[in-house]
């Protein structure tokens, strides 16, 4: 394929290419850059295109790679290594989660709501939010696993309703 072919079929792609890049970026301005290095590196790598192969697959190859290596190299670059004496940065305390009064008042006010709820749906919804498992939970309470799982589902549904417009 001279030279000429190779640079005309290149750019009868672009449009797939951009259609393709923009599915793997899912942002306009990533897929015009995930383009234009494909091209860079389709034209820079010309001499090792043998021919007959399948031009398209070898050009979107190309893009497909350099998408994940530019994704696996932003992965790594977002690893925060601790290398402090004693792991400073690991060891602190993590925020409780209640910033203000307010906050604090809303946890309070759930916890009254979860209160009033019958014993029968009071009791598994608690143990669940406990963390205990389902089948553990019907155990404890000698109930069937499917009167668990529906207990568990009408309280987070009475509790979404009371605090539907909390947010």
């Amino acid at each position: 394929m001279t030279s000429s072919t190779f640079q005309s079929n290149l750019m009868n792609l672009q449009s797939n290419l951009l259609n393709f890049a923009y599915m793997l970026t899912s942002n306009r301005d990533d897929a015009y850059d995930l383009l234009q290095d494909t091209t860079l590196k389709a034209l820079d790598n010309e001499e090792k295109y043998a021919e007959g192969t399948n031009f398209k697959g070898w050009v979107f190859t190309i893009m497909r790679n350099i998408f994940i290596n530019n994704y696996r190299r932003g992965v790594r670059a977002a690893t925060i290594v601790d290398t402090t004496d004693n792991l400073y940065h690991l060891n602190l305390s993590q925020d409780s989660g209640i910033d203000s009064p307010e906050d604090s008042y809303g946890a309070t006010e759930i916890q009254v709501a979860i209160n009033e709820l019958s014993a029968d749906y009071r009791e598994p919804f608690s143990m669940h939010v406990a963390g205990y498992k389902y089948e553990e939970i019907a155990q404890q309470l000698s109930l069937p696993l499917g009167t668990v799982k529906s207990r568990i589902y009408y309280a987070r549904k009475r509790l979404q309703e009371r605090f539907a417009d909390y947010r």
